[in-house]
């Protein structure tokens, strides 16, 4: 209270003179700067530019609560970005620039930062738990759902688009069935059905902006994908259906009216309804016969009578409807229906009975029954025959064995005849058949009677029918013969027409037509050689030809009376036939002899007959040999017909081409007359003996082959054998000798007893000449003799050789060698040895490949160069500092060997080998920390000791102990916001862990911090390696620990007590996080004591901080709140009546207090007189401002923008409604001020009301008016607002005006 005296003295003891030195100002330019928000961590922002009249070295510098963003170079104005931009968090803010010349002091001015928004931000979905039901029938093009992605960003790369990325079920319309619009609208784009389709779908949504710059280049952002659950709900669109598709049962004709039969069954199809349904006969084909009742039961309910049925297959058909309960989604009825097929079966309800038809015309009409019939059959009929002319059927209309019934014959005459059949069932036609042909006979009796007998076989109920039987007289004498043989004679062949028997006749007692006789030959043996008189009787020859002794000699005929009525007998004619010389002799099977050559004998007899008489000279026989080529080597009996060799037989004396056949003829010859003969070749066969050897047609032969040539031929042997049969001069080739089973001997027929055989390499075999270049073999030539002769020759094989062997690569060459990285070594480091054993090789070591890896995994090309391989085998560094361990720690050398002389057929190469050349690890990489996208917050008042505040995060490219990093703190400095540095050692301690290769130092708190300090923790870390050998090496790094001081904690009171509010924190917390997007720190929860003038019962301390370091101070959350009403009701609504800060709830009287006191001191040294007359006017001063406190009190109890209900007095803050003017007990006309120092006790209980400094939240549901923006230049400053801000209260009333006071 006492310095605006205090510094009137304070300015005159310090102003002299001093020289002109003119301020530097900033250039006019210097108001705002555009920056996007991506912009990096140590960009270019802007530059500062001042300029100084006087051309003193200037020096730049940014504060102010988002000074925090920038670094500064002081000496040339250049503003780098240090902390990073957020458009959605802060699209604008102002900061401070300051320049000095270090004479004046620094001049200061606002400069505008505008942020550009980029495209950071990807769409969000409102919710993420999307569900919906539809209906079947929902139609085409309807809506299903409607979802709602938002994007923080602005422009195209806020703009949302939605697309469907997938559906559930995925069958073949699924991804079609559903369209998304542009405002997240899910469209239907087909139909539905809930039984032929899914009943449940799950469409994979996804939101995608149009894209934008970001980080510069073109960036589209997608939100994760979310489900939408559509459940299809079923709607009564389909007709019952019965379970199964045809229905049939049987009943018996007899059955009562009542009796169950069959039951139906139908569902509704619309699964998820299943509506109940009703049964009713729709239509039958026998109308009141069958019922059927509600449960889809069907009864009998009428007469039943198979028998009616007989035409309908003993059927019934019912037509049964099913009606649903309920119409359908058309408010039509919704039925189905089937037929249902009844069978009626059979009871014994009907006797057989007798008709006068026959089938298939019978009708069983009652018109056709009868119970007399006739017929007539002819005498002495054979057992069986029917008696013609009787229609007689029986009919029984029952079923089964229901209709089965027996026949049988009674009567005078029953012993005479038969019933057929004896047992049927249904219908049948019957027959009367003769049984006794002797009884049945016209001389006896003419008329017979019988009758005939049905008799149910259950029942035994029975039906009779009498039939009379005619009878017809017939032929029943037969012709007779005297002799039952006659004995007859003729000379083979006789001419036709010759008589051979006349006298043979037969007798017929019958007269007339019947006793006329017929003479005939019955078919059989001579039937075709003789002929017969029909009318007298003489036997005839008929064919000369057949008529042949030698083929038959006695013939056996059947000669045959029959008389006019068709009775017949017969007897047999013995018929002897005389012989003449009409056959030559005939030779018994055919001569082919088999004798082997030298030893063997031919002794056969020739075996021949003579068909005629034997013992006449007709049958006598005579052997002959008529003359051949070979027929003086044979003998030959002319009686017996034995033929003999008359010496020793050759095989290679006959004739190659007769392959050893000799043919001789025989002939054969009879004495009759005329003299009759015959000829028969005998062919001898001379079997071929192995009596030769093969021959070979040279003793020895000698072949040339090349090496490593397989399946080439080597050469060919040839041999003879005389022998003429292949079995015999068949020649088979052997091979044996050293090394012969490396070779092939195939042999092959050139001709008879000629081969030859072709020596070969297999076609996997080949010679090799370093191994054996030479072989001498013995070729065999045998037949199969079993005595085993064979003949043999020498071959001589010569193996030339050629360079075929390819070269090998000395293993012990290839044993992996180390070198040291960064040109430790230079030269030679190996030396690759090959090896050829062919003495003509020419051999050269070539690199094939090189494989560069690093920890296993293939780094590429990039060690390509590092090493060489000459041709000698010499491996040599070839670019010694190039080596780099970090790159590359394992090459491997692939080489081979290759002769420059071998064979082109063959491998030049080796086989590749690898040398594996390790490359060993030198420190010679620094650490280097890793970036972080973090920043470090502390709220000293809510940090405990050995709690971590920060981290780094480091790797060295190094291996082993090179590469181990090690984290230490070298410097901690604390510099406040006005810019000062302070060095504070101990307070934070680092420890050092490691993950992977990544090495993490995690800083902790060693002490408590002062929780009254602003500004930022510089903690200067050191990341050293520590390398076995050499100096260690090492990098450094500055965190930046922003801390949040007590002037940013906030204090809310609620309506509620403590506990309460503690039940309700995270929801709290909630709600302020998301109105002020900041992470809220709750410190305390108190209730209030109850003696404290508070709207509230409890209070909730808490800071608001940003990520970026900074917090929201009570002006700023008391903006932020009001801006989003919604969010500001759910607060009420949690019970929040009062917003304020904890300074402010204390008094600034202990500050005020050592103001005066030190204001008072200087006054006193300077002069006692000013003293008194400061006392005077700071009276005077304070009890002005007692005045405009008292109104400021009454001030914060009314809501920014709200004008208070009662009248004011203008230019006053008075009010006309009791105690809401300071100035108290006074009317409100008496404007007298200075006379109301202390008028009552009223006055000090208002003053003491100064300690609350809150504000009533619970009116700012009203509708608030925001100030306007005040110029630089405007009207006088109104009090009152200087002291609310002092107090640091964020409201304003426009309705309070303490000018004048």
């Amino acid at each position: 209270m006492a310095r605006p005296w205090l510094s009137c003295l304070l300015l005159s003891a310090l102003v002299g003179p001093v020289a002109a030195n003119v301020a530097p100002k900033f250039l006019a330019n210097m108001t705002k700067k555009i920056l996007p928000e991506d912009l990096p961590l140590g960009a270019e922002a802007f530059w500062m530019a001042a300029e100084d009249l006087d051309n003193d070295p200037l020096t730049y510098g940014i504060s102010g609560t988002n000074a925090y963003f920038f670094k500064v170079t002081p000496a040339t104005g250049e503003v780098k970005l240090a902390s990073p931009l957020d458009y959605e968090t802060l699209s604008w803010f102002p900061v401070n620039i300051s320049v000095s010349d270090g004479h004046n002091n620094p001049v200061q001015k606002e400069f505008q930062v505008i942020v550009e928004d980029r495209n950071d931000n990807a769409p969000v979905f409102q919710n993420t738990d999307f569900s919906t039901t539809i209906s079947e029938t929902l139609p085409v093009g309807s809506l299903v759902f409607s979802v709602l992605a938002t994007d923080k960003d602005t422009g195209p790369s806020g703009v949302v688009q939605y697309s469907i990325e997938g559906v559930t079920p995925s069958t073949g319309d699924s991804m079609d069935l559903f369209r998304i619009l542009s405002n997240g609208s899910i469209i239907l784009n087909g139909s539905l059905s809930y039984n032929n389709k899914s009943v449940f779908y799950q469409l994979k949504l996804k939101a995608c902006d149009l894209g934008g710059m970001y980080n510069k280049s073109f960036v589209v952002q997608c939100s994760p994908s979310v489900f939408l659950s559509v459940s299809v709900v079923d709607q009564p669109d389909l007709d019952p259906q019965f379970v199964r598709e045809s229905y049939s049962a049987s009943v018996s004709e007899d059955a009562p009216q009542g009796t169950s039969v069959l039951k139906v069954e139908a569902v509704d199809q619309d699964r998820g309804i299943n509506d109940n349904v009703t049964y009713v006969i729709s239509n039958s084909t026998r109308p009141g016969w069958f019922a059927i009742g509600p449960d889809g039961v069907i009864s009998v309910s009428g007469a039943l009578d198979r028998e009616q049925l007989l035409e309908e297959d003993e059927e019934v058909q019912v037509q049964v409807t099913a009606t649903e309960v309920h119409p359908n989604i058309y408010g039509q009825e919704a039925k189905a229906s089937v037929w249902v097929t009844l069978r009626v079966t059979d009871v014994n309800d009907h006797d057989p009975e007798f008709f006068n038809c026959s089938f298939p015309l019978c009708t069983f009409s009652p018109i056709e029954a009868q119970v007399n019939f006739s017929g007539s059959v002819d005498e002495h009929s054979s057992a069986r025959i029917p008696v013609d002319g009787l229609t007689m059927a029986v009919y029984d209309p029952d079923k089964g064995s229901n209709g089965t019934f027996l026949l049988s014959l009674r009567g005078p005459d029953e012993a005479a005849f038969s019933v057929s059949p004896g047992k049927a069932s249904g219908s049948t036609d019957v027959q009367v058949l003769v049984r006794s042909p002797v009884l049945v006979d016209y001389e006896e009796k003419t008329v017979m009677l019988v009758q005939v007998v049905a008799t149910d076989s259950v029942s035994g109920n029975s039906s009779v029918a009498s039939v009379t039987i005619h009878l017809r007289d017939i032929n029943d004498h037969r012709p007779m013969f005297a002799h039952s043989q006659y004995n007859l004679s003729v000379f083979e062949h006789s001419a036709v027409g010759t008589v051979v028997a006349s006298d043979v006749h037969a007798s017929d007692p019958d007269t007339g037509e019947g006793g006329r006789i017929t003479y005939s030959l019955l078919p059989g043996t001579g039937a075709d050689i003789f002929a017969v008189d029909p009318d007298s009787g003489t036997v005839t020859v008929r064919n000369s030809k057949l008529l042949d002794r030698e083929r038959q000699a006695v013939l056996y005929l059947t000669l045959q009376a029959t008389d006019g009525g068709g009775l017949s007998s017969s007897t047999t004619l013995r018929v002897e036939l005389l012989d003449i010389n009409d056959n030559e002799p005939v030779v018994i099977g055919s001569y082919n002899i088999f004798v082997q050559e030298e030893s063997g004998n031919v002794s056969v007899t020739i075996q021949a007959q003579d068909a005629d008489e034997p013992g006449s000279n007709n049958s006598r026989l005579h052997f002959s040999l008529l003359p051949s080529t070979y027929s003086q080597n044979f003998s030959l009996d002319p009686d017996t017909g034995l033929l003999r060799n008359l010496g020793p037989l050759d095989r290679e004396a006959i004739n190659p081409a007769l392959e050893g056949r000799i043919v001789l003829t025989v002939r054969v010859a009879d004495h009759g007359v005329p003299v009759l003969s015959t000829e028969v070749n005998v062919t001898v066969t001379v079997e071929d003996i192995n009596d030769n050897l093969p021959i070979f047609n040279q003793s020895d032969y000698t072949f040339l082959v090349r090496e490593r040539d397989p399946g080439v031929l080597v050469g060919v042997v040839k041999a003879r054998d005389a022998d003429q049969t292949e079995a015999n001069n068949r020649i088979s080739f052997s091979l044996s000798g050293n090394g012969a089973n490396n070779f092939l001997l195939r042999g092959s027929v050139l001709g008879p007893g000629q081969a030859e055989g072709r020596l070969s390499l297999p076609a996997d075999v080949s010679l090799d000449y370093e191994t054996q270049a030479s072989f001498t073999l013995t070729v065999s030539a045998e037949n199969p003799d079993p005595q085993g002769v064979e003949a043999t020759a020498a071959v001589f094989v010569r193996v030339e050789d050629v360079n075929d062997e390819p070269p090998t690569l000395d293993p012990a060459s290839l044993r992996g060698i180390r070198v040291a990285e960064n040109g430790s070594q230079h030269g030679l480091v190996a030396e690759v040895v090959a090896h050829d054993v062919d003495t003509s090789a020419q051999l050269e070591v070539q690199l094939v490949d090189v494989i560069c890896t690093k920890a296993g995994a293939d780094v590429g090309s990039l060690c390509r160069g590092w090493f060489s391989v000459l041709a000698n085998g010499s491996v040599l560094v070839n670019q010694s500092e190039a080596i780099d361990y970090e790159a590359c720690n394992l090459v491997t050398l692939v080489v081979r060997a290759y002769d420059l002389m071998t064979d082109p057929r063959f491998q030049a190469y080796s086989d590749n080998g690898s040398l594996p050349i390790t490359i060993e690890d030198i420190n010679d990489n620094a650490p280097y920390f890793l970036p972080e996208d973090k920043t470090f917050v502390i709220i000293p008042e809510l940090v405990l000791p050995n709690q971590q505040v920060a981290s780094v995060r480091a790797r060295d490219d190094d291996s082993g102990s090179n590469g181990a990093v090690l984290f230490s703190i070298l410097q901690v400095d604390f510099v406040t916001k006005d810019g000062a540095t302070t060095p504070f050692q101990g307070f934070f301690r680092i420890s050092t862990s490691s993950e992977a290769d990544v090495f993490i130092g995690n800083i902790e708190l060693v002490t408590s911090l002062d929780s009254t300090l602003q500004g930022t923790y510089q903690v200067t870390v050191r990341a050293q390696d520590r390398p076995s050998v050499g100096p260690a090496l090492e990098a450094k790094t500055t965190l930046n620990l922003f801390t949040v001081d007590q002037s940013y904690r906030v204090r809310l009171q609620f309506s509620m007590s403590k506990e309460d509010v503690g039940a309700k924190t995270n929801e709290i917390k909630e709600v302020l996080t998301q109105v002020t997007r900041t992470t809220v720190y709750i410190v305390d929860i108190q209730d209030i004591e109850p003696t404290a003038r508070a709207r509230g019962r409890s209070y909730l301390d808490a800071y608001f901080v940003f990520p970026n370091g900074t917090a929201l101070t009570l002006d700023q959350l008391n903006v932020v709140i009001r801006e989003d009403q919604d969010l500001l009701t759910q607060l009420l609504q949690l019970g929040l009546v009062v917003l304020g800060s904890q300074d402010g709830q204390k008094s600034d009287e202990p500050t005020l207090l050592r103001s005066i006191i030190v204001g008072l001191g200087v006054a006193l040294v300077l002069v006692i007189a000013i003293m008194s007359t400061a006392f005077v006017c700071a009276r005077k001063s304070y009890q002005r401002q007692l005045r405009a406190v008292k109104a400021a009190k009454e001030a914060r109890k009314t809501a920014a923008g709200v004008m208070p209900p009662t009248s004011a007095i203008p230019g006053t803050n008075m009010y006309t409604t009791e105690r809401a003017n300071p100035v108290l007990n006074l009317s409100t006309k008496d404007l007298g001020f200075e006379s109301q120092s202390s008028s009552s006790d009223m006055d000090h209980l208002s003053l003491n009301s100064l300690d609350d400094n809150s504000v009533d939240l619970e009116k700012s549901k009203q509708e608030i008016k925001k100030e306007p923006l005040h110029s630089a230049v405007g009207p006088e400053t109104e009090p009152l607002s200087v002291v609310l801000a002092g107090r640091q209260v964020g409201f304003t009333n426009a309705g309070l005006d303490t000018t004048d006071l």
